[in-house]
């Protein structure tokens, strides 16, 4: 089983020393993870294209823009321009998803499509062609419910099986990443962990991806 791509998401860093805890893990990480919320979508507020770019200026890693936003469409010059590597939409926010893969795709950065925990993977079945990769939360978005949930484990299986031998679309989840879980996604097909506080909040960050990768 080939190992696992350990994203660390910046949301769980300290945004006043942005630059120094990109340098700590601009070593270790394959991808730095950029969770966007509109307080729409997502209740939350968090990035915009300005800290993007300040990432951008501190790493020479990928960046994976995640938009948790309404009308995702409006907002996908501003990230790539920002310094985007890869960008994923929520299925649930686009009105037409294959419209949206094809604007992300002619932006020349690689396309996602990202799913809330409860939505069915197989509303994927006919875009799985046009993406790069699948983000699959495994947390809910709403306040007071951030705890993980098994379910998704189920889902990251059903796509693993659903993409066959498409060695080319991988599969990342966001949320609720340990070492526990991390065994279980990657036993399941996941490529792709994004993880924040099991990162930037341990005492060696450089550590705590190294236990992902090979937990």
């Amino acid at each position: 089983m080939s190992s696992v791509q350990i994203a660390p998401s910046i949301l769980s860093a300290d945004l006043g020393h942005l630059a120094e805890a990109c340098e700590v893990v601009s070593g270790s990480a394959d991808i730095l993870h950029l969770d966007v919320m509109d307080g729409r979508f997502a209740p939350n507020f968090t990035i915009g294209p300005d800290i993007v770019a300040a990432v951008r200026r501190s790493t020479s890693l990928p960046l994976d823009v995640h938009l948790m936003v309404e009308e995702p469409e409006q907002f996908l010059s501003l990230f790539r321009d920002a310094g985007a590597d890869r960008i994923a939409v929520h299925w649930e926010a686009c009105a037409n998803p294959e419209h949206t893969i094809s604007q992300i795709r002619k932006l020349g950065v690689l396309a996602g499509i990202a799913l809330k925990v409860d939505t069915a993977v197989d509303v994927l079945k006919d875009l799985l062609n046009a993406v790069d990769y699948v983000v699959i939360l495994s947390v809910d978005l709403e306040p007071g419910k951030k705890n993980f949930r098994p379910l998704a484990v189920e889902k990251v299986r059903r796509l693993a099986a659903l993409r066959g031998d498409q060695s080319r679309l991988l599969i990342e989840v966001d949320g609720g990443i340990n070492r526990e879980t991390a065994a279980l996604f990657k036993a399941a097909g996941g490529d792709i962990l994004v993880a924040g506080a099991a990162v930037f909040r341990a005492d060696d960050p450089v550590a705590a991806i190294q236990m992902l990768r090979e937990a």
